[in-house]
């Protein structure tokens, strides 16, 4: 792979692991704790300058944790929250708190409204989208790899960057984020063919959109790999009946990455909640990883890393410590526990270590540091440890 500047062993294990080589180490993923007073200890710089210097403190602390791979860079994300979560000033939306939904005029207070706005906004959209959208426009391609490259150039030479975010990897959602969850599932419910053309036309565009990120890797020499994102699950199961999704979800999903798969590159998926039941439309879609595991919800870690992809090949694991669980609420005992269980049941290939999502405030900093003691000595032991 040829990159503007001299890669480090720590961003080399990255690249290597993601093309399934064998390694003597395993990389750790980004460090993404949201307490912005560890992340300024760890980076060595002063209490309160996280404000003032979000890129710089994060960046120091992600080489400080030994990171080799980052793709969704949320330096300015930690911002978001105080020392002890979310504010009491921090803005309610649909899915969390808000009293009052509006969009575009239309007020969204039953499934009825969700379908009107669906119908009269987002559908005319998507359709000057998809007419605007073509796969041969070399000017996007050029931004894609400019971005990246920008990127890069930001994080260094310790730390490897990829695709992630706007331009990379879109799929069809579930829209709960803009209409909240009572109102659009009531509506997915109820009106089953308004939510499939609303998958029909979002495929539309992201075949296209995806079509340019697939040139975009190709020709900036970019690494072969997008995390897919979008939480889908709670502890109980899929938000929807699996069965409807294997109507009318799966199949416009598998069109959409299609232009990702066909050009050999990696699709992993987030997982948020238990979706077990969703991994074989997963994996027949044309996933080859998984991202994220919340196993008190019901992933069971152990039996997907014996899987393979729908060619046989290893899956790709992202495995992480809990953050819902072992790192709040346990001790350095434990994290050293569960990192080791990451390893010991983990892919012999394709393996990263990190946390399974953000590292909320309020863990304690002793578990916090035996992760970081954790992931600095498979990252030089790997699998023999």
């Amino acid at each position: 792979m040829t990159h503007m500047l001299e890669l480090s062993a720590n961003a080399r294990l990255a690249e290597r692991t993601l093309a399934l080589e064998t390694c003597d180490g395993i990389p750790a993923w980004m460090f993404h704790s949201m307490d912005p007073r560890f992340l300024e200890k760890l980076a060595g710089a002063p209490e309160g300058s996280y404000p003032n210097d979000p890129d710089g403190v994060y960046l120091a602390a992600q080489r400080a944790a030994g990171v080799c791979m980052i793709d969704q860079y949320l330096a300015g994300n930690v911002l978001s929250m105080g020392a002890h979560g979310y504010e009491n000033g921090t803005a309610h939306q649909a899915t969390t708190g808000a009293a009052h939904i509006e969009l575009d005029g239309i007020i969204i207070d039953d499934a009825d409204k969700v379908v009107e706005h669906l119908e009269r906004i987002e559908f005319p959209k998507l359709e000057a989208q998809i007419a605007a959208t073509a796969p041969s426009d070399d000017e996007a391609v050029a931004r894609l790899i400019q971005g990246e490259q920008a990127m890069q150039a930001q994080f260094g030479p310790e730390i490897l960057k990829a695709p992630y975010g706007e331009g990379w990897g879109g799929f069809p959602i579930l829209r709960y984020g803009a209409y909240g969850y009572v109102h659009y599932l009531t509506a997915y419910v109820i009106y089953p063919e308004i939510m499939e053309r609303d998958f029909a036309l979002q495929a539309d565009l992201y075949e296209k959109t995806n079509a340019i990120a697939a040139r975009a890797i190709r020709k900036g020499n970019l690494p072969k790999v997008i995390r897919l994102d979008h939480d889908m699950a709670d502890n109980s199961g899929p938000l929807v009946d699996i069965r409807s999704l294997e109507r009318s979800w799966f199949p416009h999903f598998a069109r959409s990455i299609k232009p990702l798969v066909d050009a050999g590159i990696r699709c992993i998926w987030h997982c948020d909640g238990n979706l077990m039941s969703m991994i074989p439309g997963l994996l027949e879609a044309g996933i080859r990883g998984f991202q994220g595991f919340q196993y008190e919800a019901g992933m069971d870690y152990e039996r997907i890393c014996k899987m393979t992809d729908r060619d046989g090949e290893p899956l790709m694991i992202w495995g992480g410590v809990s953050v819902t669980r072992t790192l709040p609420l346990g001790t350095p005992d434990e994290v050293r526990k569960e990192i080791k269980w990451l390893v010991e049941n983990g892919p012999p290939v394709g393996l990263f270590l990190g946390g399974s999502s953000s590292i909320t405030p309020g863990v304690p900093w002793a578990n916090l540091e035996a992760m970081l003691e954790g992931l600095a000595y498979y990252r030089t032991h790997g699998h023999r440890g």
